[in-house]
């Protein structure tokens, strides 16, 4: 079936936007008052659960300090701080040709991340000084579903949103959860691991490609993108 639709993960695919989340943790934290610093070694480890409330829950299990309530409004400040943190942020090898050859292409763009759509476009406006809705046909974020990755919704909201089957699309990873999530709904999966998920077994994946220059894609893709 003709490829119709390319659907990317933003944190890690896009973009090695991490350091820039785990800043923004960290100076919320001492916001706070908090005496919590997550070092790259935990931000490894906490990364393997999806969604920032979600890791904040993770990391205070056992002895709660804040209430869900508390977690909602840290996490809604420290979204706020990693925007201003990204003035100097720059697409991943590959990213900005990919995306414009597949728009010259005809092909439908699209967004499924377990990140919320502020951060988005906070990633769109840093990187291409736009509106993500005028990079991206359809946005699919973490806070629009009931289950994160590894669940496949959010792949599949992007997927009913672009109108389209599994089968006519391709997605862009650089996590296992990702990876697992994409699969669950159907997709064929490329898989570039980032500088946090560069340990994981990303065997599963249709494609490894070490980063997403045309002369590092699959020819599936590479037809689709020559006229």
């Amino acid at each position: 079936m003709t490829l119709s639709a390319l659907i990317f993960d933003v944190d890690g695919t896009l973009a090695e936007t991490e350091e820039a989340h785990r800043a923004a943790f960290n100076e919320s934290f001492a916001r706070w008052g908090l005496d919590w610093h997550w070092t790259q070694d935990t931000y490894r480890q906490l990364l393997k659960t999806t969604g920032g409330k979600e890791r904040i829950a993770v990391w205070q299990a056992g002895a709660p300090r804040l209430s869900p309530d508390e977690i909602a409004q840290l996490h809604r400040e420290k979204t706020a701080l990693y925007a201003e943190k990204l003035n100097d942020l720059v697409l991943r090898p590959g990213v900005r040709d990919l995306i414009s050859d597949a728009r010259a292409a005809g092909l439908k763009l699209a967004v499924a991340t377990t990140t919320n759509r502020p951060n988005v476009e906070a990633l769109a406006q840093a990187c291409w000084g736009k509106t993500a809705d005028a990079i991206f046909d359809v946005i699919a974020a973490g806070d629009e579903v009931a289950a994160k990755k590894p669940a496949p919704d959010v792949f599949q909201l992007a997927l009913k949103r672009l109108n389209l089957k599994a089968e006519q699309c391709l997605a862009f990873e650089d996590s296992l959860n990702g990876l697992k999530s994409a699969k669950a709904a159907g997709l064929r999966v490329l898989m570039t691991a980032s500088a946090y998920t560069d340990d994981e077994d990303h065997s599963t994946a249709d494609w490894e490609c070490p980063s997403l220059r045309f002369q590092c894609l699959p020819t599936l893709l590479k037809d689709a993108l020559t006229p």
